[in-house]
C-alpha cells in the first residue's frame, strides 16, 4: 500500500508539525506500508504521485506555490485522503487571529476559504490538534467537518527525563515572536528582574530586552525535553488560538508549573490539568491510533456516508428589506437539496410574489406558521447579526470572508449540512418572461430609504436622454405609493406606469431589456430575473450588499465627492447629499452604453464621451483628466484634428466618415474608458 504525506515545509525542521509528521512517517513504515513525504516543490511530479497512492495524508500547503491547483487536483482525482490539519490552513494568516481580535477583517482569502470547505467535506477523516481545534474549525464549516477524530500531542513520552532538581531559570523555545507569545514573555521578566530568562531562539519582537534576558541558539527535541525535566516555572502565553501546543503538553508532562492563558488548544483535553497519568497514557498512543484510523479507511474503500436530510424545514426573515430577502434565494435552494420539504414564511404582502416565482419551496404567511409541524426551523434573521432571535443562523463569514451578502447567507446554511455545496451557482434565480415583444426597460426612481434615492428630475432626464438614442425604446415606470412621481416630466417619451403591487412590479420586471434603479429592493428583485441592472449607490456604499446580476454597470457616488464614513445619523442630516446630486444623468447614461456592451449588442458609429473626464484642448493637444487620472492626446494629423474637432458634439463622436489613421487612436481612448461605443439596438428608427 502506498502512502504518501504531503506537507509544505521539510521535516528536517523539527517543529511540532514536522515532529509529529516524522513519528507517522517512521511508526507506517514499521508496520509495512511504503510511505513517502512530498514536500510539494514541483507540482507535476506531485500529480504523478497522487496518481500512484492508495491513501493520501493532507497536512499543511500554506507555504505551496500551487496550493488552489493542487487542492483541486486532489478533489478531482477521487483519491481517497486524509486531511491531517496542524493549523488553519483556510486563513490567510494561518492563525484566525480574527476570534481573538476584534480588529482583524477580512483576514481570509475568499477562494481558498470556500475550497477548504470543500477539502473537509470531502476527506474520508479530518484530524484536528485539540477538541478546541475542532470546535474552531466547527464554528467556521459546520458538519463539513464532523466526520473527524481528535489527535493528543504527539509527545515521545519515554524521552520525559523529569528531574527532581530544579532550576530558577525560566525558558522560552524559538523564536520571540508576537503570536507565539513574545511580548507576555517579556513583560514577566521586566516585572521579575531578579529571576532569568533564557530564549532558545531568535528575538523578533520591536521592543527593548530587559537585563536579565539571555538568547541561545535553538535546541534539537531531545534537549527541550532535558531543560523542561529541570524547569520550575515556564510562560506560555500565545496570541493566536494554538492548535495543541506540543511545548505546552511537554512542559505539563514535565511536572512544570504554568503561567498560561486558555489559547493553548492542549488545555482543552479533558486531563488537563488534574489527570496527568491519563493524559501520559493516551498521548503515548496516538500515533498508532492514527495509523488504525488509516488502515481502516484502506480497508473500506468505500465513498463516505450520506449524511441525512435535515427533514421538513421552516425557514424565517424577520428582519431585512425586500431586497435582503432577494438576497436569500440561492441559500434557501441550497437547502432544498438536503431537505424532505423546505417552507419559507414570509410576510402576507409577498406570499403570491414568491409562491409564483419560487420553485420547489413552500410559501407561507410569517404570520400563520406553525414551528411544531417541521423538524427545524431556521431564523436568517440578518447579515451581519445584530438582533437577537430564536434560532438564528449564524454568519462567522460575516467580518472575515469579503465576499457578495448572497455568499454569506449560503455559508451560513451550509455549516448545517455536509452535502451542500457553497458554490454559488449563478444566474438567474427565478424564471424571467420570454414572450416580449416589444422591449422596454423598467425604472424604479424610488427606494425604501429616500434619502438613498438619487434625484427624481435626474432620472427624467436620464429617460430623455435614452429616448434621443432609442426612440423606440419604451419605459416602464415602476411607482410605490411613496415613491417620486417623474411622469410629469416625460413630454414626448414613450412609458407606462406600474403603481400595483409586487406581482405586477415582477411581471414587468421580469421582462424588461434592462432595469435602472437605486440601492432598492426592486433593483435586487430584477437581479434575481437576472435583468441587467444599471444602478446608483450614495451614501451606502455597495460592498456586500451591491445589485447582483451577470451584468451590472454600477456608480457609487462618493468617490471623489465625500470622505465622510456614513451611518444613519449622518445620512438624515445630510444637507446636500453630494454623493448623489453629483452624479449626472449623462454619467449614468455613459454606463448604460457600458452595459448594453456587456450584454453583447453590437457598437454603432457612435461614441460617447465619460463625462467623469474633463477635456482640455492646447492647439493640437487634448488633455483629459479625472480625479485619479490624466491623458494627453497629441493630434499631429490636420485631417484627424479637424475630424476631431468638428465630429465630437455634445459629448458624442460621430465617425462615419472617420480618417483610416484616427481609428488607431479612438481605440486607445477606448482602451482608456474616455469614450464607449454607443451599441445599437433594433429598435433604432
Amino acid at each position: 500500500m502506498n502512502i504518501l504525506f504531503l506537507h509544505d515545509t521539510h521535516l528536517d525542521l523539527k517543529r511540532g508539525a514536522e515532529l509529529t509528521l516524522t513519528q507517522l512517517v517512521s511508526r507506517g513504515r514499521q508496520l509495512g506500508f511504503h510511505v513517502s513525504v512530498d514536500c510539494l516543490e514541483t507540482f507535476e511530479q506531485v500529480k504523478q504521485e497522487i496518481q500512484a497512492s492508495d491513501l493520501v495524508i493532507l497536512s499543511s500547503t500554506s507555504r505551496c506555490q500551487f496550493e488552489i491547483d493542487l487542492l483541486n487536483f486532489l478533489l478531482n482525482s477521487k483519491i481517497a485522503f486524509v486531511k491531517l490539519e496542524f493549523d488553519y490552513n483556510f486563513c490567510i494568516r494561518r492563525n484566525i487571529l480574527c476570534t481573538v481580535d476584534s480588529g482583524v477583517r477580512n483576514c481570509c482569502n475568499t477562494e481558498k476559504y470556500h475550497l477548504f470547505r470543500t477539502v473537509f467535506a470531502n476527506a474520508q477523516l479530518n484530524i484536528f490538534q485539540s477538541p478546541k481545534h475542532y470546535q474552531d474549525h466547527f464554528l467556521f464549516y459546520g458538519e463539513a467537518v464532523a466526520n473527524h477524530t481528535v489527535a493528543c500531542p504527539t509527545v515521545e513520552t519515554e524521552k520525559l527525563q523529569i528531574s527532581e532538581e530544579k532550576t530558577a531559570e525560566i525558558p522560552f523555545f524559538g523564536d520571540l515572536n508576537y503570536l507565539k507569545g513574545g511580548h507576555a514573555f517579556l513583560d514577566y521578566a521586566q516585572e521579575n528582574p531578579n529571576d532569568k530568562f533564557v530564549v532558545y531562539g531568535e528575538h523578533k519582537l520591536r521592543r527593548e530586552i530587559p537585563h536579565n534576558v539571555t538568547f541561545k541558539e535553538p535546541i534539537e527535541n531531545e534537549e527541550v525535553l532535558r531543560i523542561l525535566g529541570k524547569t520550575k516555572k515556564i510562560i506560555i502565553k500565545p496570541v493566536w488560538p494554538e492548535p495543541s501546543g506540543r511545548l505546552a503538553a511537554e512542559a505539563f508532562l514535565s511536572g512544570c508549573e504554568l503561567i498560561t492563558n486558555d489559547r493553548v488548544g492542549t488545555w482543552s483535553f479533558d486531563f488537563y490539568p488534574n489527570d496527568k497519568e491519563k493524559a501520559l497514557q493516551e498521548i503515548a498512543g496516538t500515533i498508532d491510533n492514527l495509523w488504525n484510523k488509516f488502515e481502516t479507511i484502506l480497508k473500506q474503500k468505500k465513498p463516505r456516508e450520506i449524511q441525512p436530510k435535515l427533514g421538513k424545514v421552516l425557514v424565517r426573515k424577520s428582519y431585512g428589506g425586500l431586497g435582503d430577502i432577494f438576497f436569500t434565494i440561492p441559500s434557501i435552494y441550497k437547502l432544498k437539496t438536503v431537505s424532505d420539504e423546505v417552507t419559507y414564511a414570509l410576510h402576507p404582502r409577498l406570499i403570491g410574489f414568491f409562491q409564483k416565482y419560487l420553485e420547489g419551496v413552500k410559501v407561507v404567511s410569517e404570520t400563520e406558521v406553525d414551528e411544531t409541524a417541521y423538524d427545524r426551523v431556521i431564523e436568517l434573521g440578518n447579515y451581519p447579526k445584530f438582533s437577537e432571535v430564536s434560532n438564528h443562523l449564524k454568519y462567522i463569514t460575516s467580518k472575515k470572508v469579503k465576499q457578495h451578502a448572497i455568499q454569506h447567507y449560503i455559508d451560513g446554511v451550509a455549516r448545517l449540512h455536509r452535502n451542500i455545496s457553497n458554490k454559488n451557482e449563478g444566474f438567474p434565480y427565478f424564471s424571467k418572461q420570454t414572450n416580449v415583444t416589444e422591449p422596454y426597460y423598467t425604472v424604479h426612481p424610488g427606494a425604501g430609504f429616500l434619502l438613498k434615492a438619487w434625484p427624481a428630475s435626474y432620472f427624467s432626464n436620464l429617460i430623455k436622454e435614452i429616448k434621443k438614442f432609442y426612440p423606440g425604446l419604451s419605459a416602464k415606470l415602476i411607482k410605490g405609493p411613496d415613491d417620486p412621481d417623474i411622469s410629469v416630466h416625460l413630454e414626448g417619451v414613450k412609458f407606462s406606469v406600474v403603481d400595483g403591487g409586487i406581482e405586477d412590479v415582477g411581471e414587468a420586471v421580469s421582462g424588461a431589456l434592462f432595469h435602472i434603479g437605486n440601492d432598492a429592493g426592486i433593483t435586487h428583485l430584477a437581479g434575481a430575473f437576472n435583468i441587467p441592472i444599471l444602478t446608483i449607490y450614495g451614501p451606502t456604499g455597495p460592498g456586500s450588499w451591491g445589485a447582483y446580476s451577470e451584468h451590472v454597470e454600477l456608480i457609487w457616488g462618493k468617490k471623489g465627492n465625500c470622505d465622510l464614513r456614513c451611518n444613519y445619523e449622518v445620512i438624515i442630516n445630510c444637507q446636500d447629499r453630494v454623493c448623489l446630486n453629483k452624479v449626472s444623468h449623462r454619467q449614468m447614461f455613459y454606463r448604460l452604453v457600458k452595459l448594453l456592451a456587456q450584454m453583447g449588442y453590437e457598437p454603432g458609429n457612435r461614441y460617447c464621451f465619460n463625462p467623469e473626464f474633463e477635456m482640455d484642448q492646447e492647439r493640437e493637444s487634448f488633455i483629459f483628466k479625472t480625479t485619479e487620472n490624466e491623458y494627453l492626446l497629441e493630434v499631429k494629423d490636420l485631417e484627424s484634428l479637424h475630424f476631431f474637432e468638428n465630429n465630437l458634439k455634445d459629448g458624442i463622436l460621430e465617425t462615419e466618415a472617420i480618417p483610416q489613421q484616427f481609428e488607431e487612436v479612438l481605440e486607445g481612448l477606448l482602451s482608456l474608458n474616455v469614450f464607449a461605443p454607443i451599441p445599437f439596438l433594433k429598435t433604432n428608427h
